[in-house]
């Protein structure tokens, strides 16, 4: 069995949910690593991403998001409302993992406390998960022909630089 990995790299905007349609860039990983035959695993490293495998709206709002995608935002707003402020029902990020996160020295986690207000996109990030697994038949992603892959980045409160694994696995 053969094993291939590599990374796309995605911009989150920092206003809203972001979806990006990778797609092309894990077929063209797949095509790079040679596997005819296995598995693709697409995975994101941050807690408050997921990896969603979605139908392809031709359709977009004004922002640029497909109608589900918008649809998708605005029934997760009515049932997981954007953390603004900490007064609300969140009880992330708590006293300890506060001091924790100001504490530490990277360039990803500011500290400014204002940009761990993000309790709504860890709640969406743990109901949709980190990851999807796609079957590989002669070299081709098992997806159809309406199915994409999306990065979605779920954190409203900066703009970021994300990363998402890509994994292929067989023969």
């Amino acid at each position: 069995m053969k094993i291939f990995r590599d990374k796309v790299m995605i911009t989150s905007n920092g206003n809203r949910p972001s979806y990006h349609n990778i797609t092309q860039e894990v077929r063209a990983i797949v095509q790079q690593s040679g596997i005819q035959n296995g598995i693709c695993v697409v995975q994101s490293q941050h807690t408050t991403c997921s990896v969603l495998f979605e139908e392809y709206v031709h359709d977009t709002d004004f922002n640029g998001d497909e109608y589900l995608q918008a649809d998708l935002n605005r029934i997760l707003d009515r049932i997981i409302p954007r953390e603004k402020t900490e007064n609300m029902d969140y009880r992330y990020p708590g006293p300890k993992h506060l001091e924790f996160l100001m504490g530490l020295e990277d360039p990803d986690y500011p500290t400014d406390p204002r940009t761990i207000l993000n309790g709504d996109a860890h709640i969406r990030g743990s109901l949709f998960g980190a990851s999807e697994t796609f079957i590989l038949e002669n070299g081709q992603l098992a997806t159809g022909a309406v199915g994409y892959i999306y990065f979605v980045d779920w954190d409203q409160n900066r703009s970021r630089r994300r990363t998402c694994h890509v994994m292929v696995m067989g023969e």
